[in-house]
């Protein structure tokens, strides 16, 4: 294992003591980069989740567990294998809009609702942990930092909040945009957060503190989706005026500005890695860009209409994108062709999401079905 030579090299901390380690780590990121690449999806099970819209659907790590929000306020947790439904959520006393799991652990889910309040559940009792009260409208946006002791939530009180969850109580207000919050992302190491907002805005906080670090100003239009890539090095925004930007993290400034489509921006990610960026829009198109080079590598064109929901496979050569046209659709990341579609749902896809492995998908509809593809 010359491989594992030049790590121990170039690594201080990677002694001879954990050199087996490394040497098993290494076999078994050969093993999955050796893997089948086409792996077809197949229907596996329709979910008829709510009487009324779904607004959300999200994985646990593993894929084991997915969580369901929806108009009926409630949020429903099944079981990936089985379709079974597992738990109702209970509580909320308007629509349950934003959901997620504490990911990597699972054991706890967080709801947002348009009664202003964030739910804490357990995953597998559904007890109620905490109720989170302060903001005074609609909680539309959340989520948990990676080390799973805050949840986040976004608002259109134009602040967000950070709250302790082993306390239960509010840690700290971010207060600064001018407008709607609709997008919040910690760093993975949890000390920042960003929020992008309707004010065209994207700010930059110290998750301590509290206390704004940077505005990233340049956007003329409402920010629609702003990520970290996971080394913290780089934000990405998406917004209303059809560009996606392009941000230094730790100084705020401007990079790039990655253009091309001829409407609304809706979504925008990274891979897994941080080198690539996808960009969904309402143009009916997706665009893959190099995070390096800013350069557009692959146009994703085929959707009747537009696509508001666009992902990665955590292996990053696979992209997930969700549309109005009815299907969701699979594409090869690295040139853009069509891979597959996804056709049954009834009404526009608003949400889809891979598990970990990258072999099941899940899609959320209008039609108020949630489909298992696998």
């Amino acid at each position: 294992m010359a491989l594992v030579e030049e790590i121990q090299k170039g690594e201080p901390l990677i002694t001879a003591s954990c050199k087996e380690q490394v040497i098993h780590l290494i076999r078994r990121l050969q093993e999955k980069l050796g893997e089948q690449e086409d792996h077809k999806f197949y229907l596996f099970k329709v979910l008829r989740a709510h009487i009324l819209p779904l607004t959300n659907v999200a994985f646990n790590k593993s894929g084991s567990r997915f969580i369901t929000g929806s108009y009926d306020r409630t949020c429903k947790v099944w079981d990936t294998a089985s379709g079974e439904e597992l738990r109702t959520l209970e509580g909320h006393r308007n629509v349950v809009y934003a959901i997620a799991f504490n990911n990597p652990y699972g054991d706890k889910i967080a709801t947002g609702s348009f009664d202003k309040t964030c739910k804490l559940w357990s995953t597998e009792t559904g007890k109620c942990y905490h109720t989170f009260r302060g903001h005074t409208a609609e909680i539309v946006c959340l989520s948990f930092n990676l080390q799973s002791t805050l949840v986040a939530t976004g608002s259109m009180d134009t602040t967000a909040k950070l709250w302790d969850i082993e306390k239960g109580e509010e840690a700290v207000t971010l207060r600064g945009h001018s407008a709607e919050i609709i997008a919040l992302s910690f760093n993975t190491t949890g000390d920042r957060i960003i929020t992008g907002s309707f004010d065209h805005t994207v700010a930059v906080w110290d998750v301590g503190t509290g206390r704004k670090l940077h505005t990233l100003i340049g956007h003329r239009g409402e920010i629609s989706s702003a990520q970290f890539n996971w080394d913290c090095s780089l934000i990405v925004t998406g917004s209303m005026d059809k560009t996606c930007m392009l941000w230094n993290a730790m100084t705020g400034t401007h990079i790039a500005t990655l253009t091309g489509h001829s409407d609304e921006i809706l979504d925008v990610c990274f891979d897994y890695a941080g080198q690539r960026i996808a960009t969904a829009s309402a143009d009916g198109s997706g665009r893959v860009y190099n995070a390096e080079t800013k350069m557009c590598i692959a146009k994703i064109e085929g959707h009747g209409g537009e696509i508001s929901k666009i992902c990665f496979n955590p292996k990053g050569n696979r992209i997930l994108t969700a549309s109005s046209d009815k299907t969701a659709r699979l594409w090869d990341a690295a040139t853009g062709q069509c891979i597959q579609i996804l056709e049954g749902h009834n009404d526009e896809i608003f949400s889809c999401a891979f598990n970990y492995k990258g072999n099941i998908i899940i899609t959320g509809s209008k039609d108020n079905t949630c489909r298992i593809w696998r």
